[in-house]
């Protein structure tokens, strides 16, 4: 795969350079270019902002030097257009006002060659870089959630891990990316090391078991549990179809039910559908 980023900071993105990212990249699976945005201004300081038209606070990243960086990163212009197998890269802006990136983002975005970070900073990129960029990429304007901050690169390192991590050999062990939260629409389950009794506090039993089939199901519970308590609109989406009855026991326990075709809170539908 193939990464670019594009900032005014690129020293904010070093971070890359470290852990399984930064292996992943010495070890020729990521790909991983950064791009200092100030590289294709043309005068003598270098400028990449100016005042908004309309009037307003702050400043608007300028046009032409996004233009020229992403023409270089496509490969000497616009006139590049997409890469030779036909597919075009994806250039993801980071946005409070984009889509929310989650963990299906990031697995579709795991698939795909060639991804373009375009890290905004002060009120944003002029829109027109947007509008054109979606002649020669597959523009997706991202956000990590509610919240503002001060520029994409913070962002940008998120996803880039997020990402990277599911590109294969990147993660060791693949069953690590199948047992963790939001895997399966769930929260991950809580997890214990040695020693097996620490500051009286004991480990669950039933993970000193050896029983597997007990394990599994103590750890699906706990998943359902905390799902349920700390992220209820999670349960909301999960497919009925999915959940055994005893899924649906300890959903029960947790005030939810099944009705309609849909996991809702008790009360919200019908009765609900029998657990047996």
């Amino acid at each position: 795969m193939r990464i670019d980023v594009v900032s005014i900071f690129p020293e904010y993105l070093s971070a890359l350079d470290l852990s399984l990212i930064g292996k992943a990249r010495q070890q020729g699976l990521l790909e991983l270019t950064v791009t200092d945005l100030r590289e294709f201004t043309t005068d003598r300081h270098r400028t990449v902002d100016d005042t908004p038209y309309g009037g307003g606070a702050g400043m608007v990243m300028k046009p032409e030097p996004w233009a020229a960086a992403l023409g270089a990163v496509l490969g000497g212009g616009p006139a590049a257009g997409p890469g030779a197998a036909g597919e075009r890269p994806v250039l993801v802006v980071p946005s409070p006002a984009g889509e929310v990136f989650t963990q299906a983002t990031a697995r579709d975005l795991a698939l795909r060659k060639h991804l373009v970070f375009a890290c905004g900073r002060y009120e944003g990129i002029d829109e027109r870089v947007v509008d054109w960029s979606r002649e020669h990429f597959e523009v997706r304007p991202m956000s990590l959630g509610d919240y503002v901050l001060n520029g994409g690169e913070v962002a940008v390192l998120a996803m880039v891990e997020a990402i990277g991590r599911l590109v294969p050999g990147v993660v060791g062990n693949p069953d690590s990316l199948v047992e963790e939260s939001h895997a399966d629409g769930l929260l991950e389950y809580p997890v214990y090391t040695k020693p097996a009794l620490w500051r009286d506090r004991p480990v669950p039993e039933v993970l000193l078991s050896g029983h597997h089939g007990r394990i599994a199901r103590w750890r699906r519970d706990r998943q359902l549990q905390r799902t349920a308590a700390r992220r209820p609109d999670l349960v909301g989406s999960l497919d009925p179809t999915g959940l055994d009855r005893a899924d649906r026991a300890v959903l029960a326990e947790a005030g939810w039910v099944v009705s309609g075709g849909r996991v809702v809170r008790a009360g919200d539908g019908a009765a609900g559908e029998p657990v047996a």
